[in-house]
């Protein structure tokens, strides 16, 4: 798309090759809407009813700039976990609003925070804050840990280790952040300065969540508790980087800290239908153990 090639204005998404963005996509061509995928391959971009794809990563502030001119509403997907995500984050806003969009709806994470138990949800305050700076009109989403990832913290023998201890969480399934974003998206100005925490409908222990799958399943799932050194020692084996290895940890110790102890009506009150609860996603998803062979 070149400078001169200015679509008609529309709902702008990023992340479309991923679990969210690509749900709250389709959701939106479903609903007949015009939008633009910024996608970092053109070729992965998929193909849906009133959508155009252009190609930008991030990090590229000037494609990035020229891939959002034209768009009202950005849907800004956080980037993968990285060491400098906060910098990426903070060059597709820049750019964005030098592009002239009107409004950014961020998908951040519940209780984002500088000193946040999960590393990870620091980036998210981060990059709220610097959204917030820019004056532009805004939207955060701050989902749970997705319910739709339990499955595969457990090996295949069906335990999930980590340092979660007593802590109580109200995982979210991704559809229902699809649903929430889409509500949002569409809208308008209602939504503006407004956070919004986006979890499911109960509060439960990791150990309660292993065996309500156990029980719905027929597989054999069980929580080992870790300290946080053990928690780190028994990742550094992936050779994965010290800060995706506490990242990873800190997840579960998030849960422990009570930090994730949080149960919001937003699905209920912005899509107008429940929460999924883990029942219902086992319904939805009956092989999403399969890897476990207990």
């Amino acid at each position: 798309m070149g400078d001169d090639q200015e679509a008609k204005r529309s709902i702008g998404i990023t992340g479309v090759t991923g679990s969210i963005g690509g749900r709250v996509a389709a959701r939106l061509a479903r609903r007949g809407l015009a939008q633009r995928l910024v996608v970092r391959d053109i070729n992965r971009a998929p193909e849906l009813p009133g959508s155009s794809a252009v190609m930008a990563a991030y990090e590229d502030a000037a494609a990035f700039e020229r891939a959002v001119r034209g768009v009202d509403t950005l849907f800004l997907v956080s980037a993968p976990e990285a060491a400098d995500r906060v910098d990426l984050h903070i060059s597709a806003v820049d750019a964005a609003v030098s592009a002239g969009v009107d409004r950014i709806v961020y998908l951040s994470f519940l209780a984002a925070a500088p000193a946040a138990t999960f590393t990870f949800a620091r980036d998210h305050f981060y990059t709220e804050a610097h959204i917030r700076s820019t004056g532009v009109a805004h939207t955060f989403l701050r989902p749970s840990l997705y319910l739709d990832l339990v499955p595969y913290w457990a090996d295949a023998f069906g335990v999930v280790r980590g340092p979660a201890g007593r802590g109580r969480i109200a995982w979210v399934a991704r559809d229902d952040i699809a649903d929430v974003a889409a509500a949002v998206l569409t809208g308008g100005s209602v939504h503006d300065g407004r956070t919004y925490d986006v979890t499911g409908p109960e509060s439960v222990t990791l150990s309660e969540t292993l065996d309500r799958f156990s029980a719905l399943t027929g597989k054999h799932l069980s929580y080992v508790p870790e300290t946080w050194e053990e928690a780190l020692e028994s990742r550094r084996g992936s050779g994965a980087p010290e800060w995706a290895v506490e990242g990873w940890a800190s997840s579960y110790a998030a849960i422990a800290s009570g930090e994730l102890d949080v149960v919001s009506d937003t699905v209920q009150d912005l899509t107008g239908h429940p929460a999924c609860s883990i029942e219902g996603y086992l319904r939805k998803h009956p092989s999403a153990l399969s890897h476990v062979h207990t």
